[in-house]
């Protein structure tokens, strides 16, 4: 039979050597899986145990363990492990600069695979490698090796999502970079996240309205039966339009977008119908682009009047 037998310390420092605050204890006897996964990457656990180890009443082994156990940056907060932060990320620096061009003291931030749209004639998108460093944003192509496009952070002004149709058909989510020298557009792995991560470096700005253009269904009423025709959708400052293939002018045209409701019903994309309401009344929408559908729930969320829109997941595309 094993008997075991582990304490709780009663209590711990409140600071350690260097002026950093000491991890404090705590105890939940209700505390589940998941609240201890927290804890322990969040706030950090101490451990003051002692075990002992019987067979026939005998004690063979006995165990006496000191330890702390927290997530890095925990670690880190309160002091612990900087020598090895440092020297893993000096390690890290070393190794990067054998592959990428980093300026001494410029570290990682974030790495993705990605590309640079080239806009210079012919325009063509450059495959490689995108990453954000503590000073510069920067494409990189390993074989050959060529650095695509760079900025340096203190120079982006403006950061913003666009949704564009690729070759094959598909919406596809670019970053625009602002600088004082124009717009880049950028193709990245994870958009939305460089985009999070650019804003928090505090130079980025987001602009109050973003345009947003994708490929939208348009169902217009006939005197014989509605129709739903192909078309371009575009939401920015002046609101929402709608232009057909061929028109010379939009047919759908709201300057405010006061409600959107998501209606189960047959489109050329799917069976999900975005009934959109404007001050001239209500047009149908249907469209695969998500992203696109969600700015437009956002539009409705942020007009002048509260939308009655419902809970419904706007999914932009099967319902």
């Amino acid at each position: 039979m094993t008997d075991t037998l582990a304490r709780a310390t009663p209590s711990l420092r409140t600071h350690d050597s260097d002026g950093a605050p000491a991890l404090q204890p705590t105890r939940d006897l209700h505390a589940t899986l998941p609240d201890l996964v927290d804890a322990l990457l969040n706030k950090g656990v101490y451990l003051d145990l002692d075990l002992i180890i019987t067979v026939a009443d005998i004690p063979l082994i006995g165990v006496n363990l000191r330890a702390a156990i927290a997530g890095m940056e925990t670690m880190l907060e309160h002091g612990m492990m900087r020598g090895w932060d440092e020297r893993t990320r000096e390690w890290v620096r070393q190794s990067l600069a054998r592959h990428v061009p980093l300026e001494p003291d410029e570290d990682v931030v974030a790495r993705m695979a990605g590309g640079h749209r080239r806009d210079e004639p012919p325009t063509t998108w450059r495959p490689g490698t995108v990453y954000l460093t503590t000073r510069r944003l920067l494409v990189w192509r390993a074989d050959p090796r060529e650095l695509l496009w760079q900025t340096d952070l203190a120079e982006v002004t403006e950061v913003e999502l666009r949704t564009e149709t690729s070759v094959g058909g598909e919406e596809r989510e670019r970053l625009a970079v602002t600088t004082g020298a124009g717009t880049t557009l950028l193709s990245a792995a994870a958009p939305e996240r460089l985009e999070t991560l650019l804003r928090e470096r505090g130079e980025a700005q987001p602009r109050t309205a973003p345009d947003r253009s994708a490929q939208v269904w348009y169902r217009e009423d006939r005197s014989g039966a509605p129709v739903w025709r192909g078309g371009t959708g575009s939401l920015g400052p002046d609101g929402l339009t709608w232009q057909g293939v061929g028109d010379a002018r939009p047919a759908v045209r709201l300057r405010e977008v006061r409600d959107l409701q998501a209606r189960t019903g047959r489109t050329p994309v799917g069976r999900q119908v975005l009934l959109v309401t404007g001050e001239r009344g209500v047009v149908r929408l249907a469209t695969r682009a998500a992203a696109w559908a969600r700015a437009l729930a956002a539009a409705a969320t942020s007009g002048t009047r509260s939308p009655s829109t419902s809970d419904t997941t706007l999914t932009g595309g099967d319902a």
